[in-house]
């Protein structure tokens, strides 16, 4: 894992599987169905390094030979909350690494007339304050989704969050943490930039409708 310097809140995950799927990814001639397994796999191995820090408890264990002491992940600490809808395709993969880690959801608009997100579906478990959470979405764009996002999981108490996503571009990063300066990022790739109608480029398209077949 990497840290570019113009970019202290973020960390790049460059494990060569990493690298590898997310160029099969990139490719438009990927199906959908392939689509939605390398986001669950790409996912899936970015969770480890994004739970590396994860608070752990001693456990005793009995081996099949003698009585001894262990570790385990306080999962149910652990807090999933993609932002909808293409935050979906990346929590089944890290629920196979942490079955018992909870699932919140937050859904976002952006308001006609001050452009800016509104969260129109908000859940998440009532303990957000002792809670760790990771907040998913495929894309960090121009990061006013994932800074309105962050918001409201603070103004629900939340104090531990880390953002977690595949492709990033610069405006994205820089604007969440301005915006969330401690708020760690984890993204598979930096990316080059945003065009004119913000997308990234080089990208991978529109996440949401090539998971769910919409493109």
């Amino acid at each position: 894992m990497s840290s570019p310097h113009e970019f202290p809140t973020l960390s790049i995950v460059d494990h060569p599987l990493v690298r590898h799927k997310l160029t099969l990814l990139r490719d438009r001639a990927t199906s959908t169905k392939q689509f939605k397994e390398l986001v669950d796999e790409i996912a899936m191995l970015m969770a480890y390094e994004a739970t590396r820090d994860l608070a752990l408890e001693p456990v005793p264990v009995d081996t099949p030979l003698e009585s001894t002491s262990g570790w385990a992940v306080r999962g149910k600490k652990l807090t999933l909350v993609p932002i909808l809808r293409a935050g979906l395709g990346m929590v089944e993969g890290i629920l196979r690494l942490i079955p018992s880690a909870r699932v919140g959801h937050i859904g976002l608009y952006r308001d006609h007339d001050t452009l800016e997100p509104v969260d129109y579906y908000f859940k998440v478990p009532g303990d957000a304050g002792e809670r760790d959470f990771l907040l998913l979405d495929p894309m960090l764009a121009t990061g006013g989704s994932a800074a309105a996002a962050i918001t409201s999981l603070k103004r629900a108490g939340a104090t531990r969050i880390r953002f977690l996503c595949l492709v990033a571009a610069p405006e994205g990063v820089a604007r969440l943490a301005a915006a969330h300066p401690d708020v760690p990022v984890l993204a598979a790739s930096l990316d080059r930039e945003l065009n004119e109608i913000g997308y990234i480029l080089p990208g991978l398209g529109d996440a949401g409708d090539r998971l769910f077949g919409t493109r």
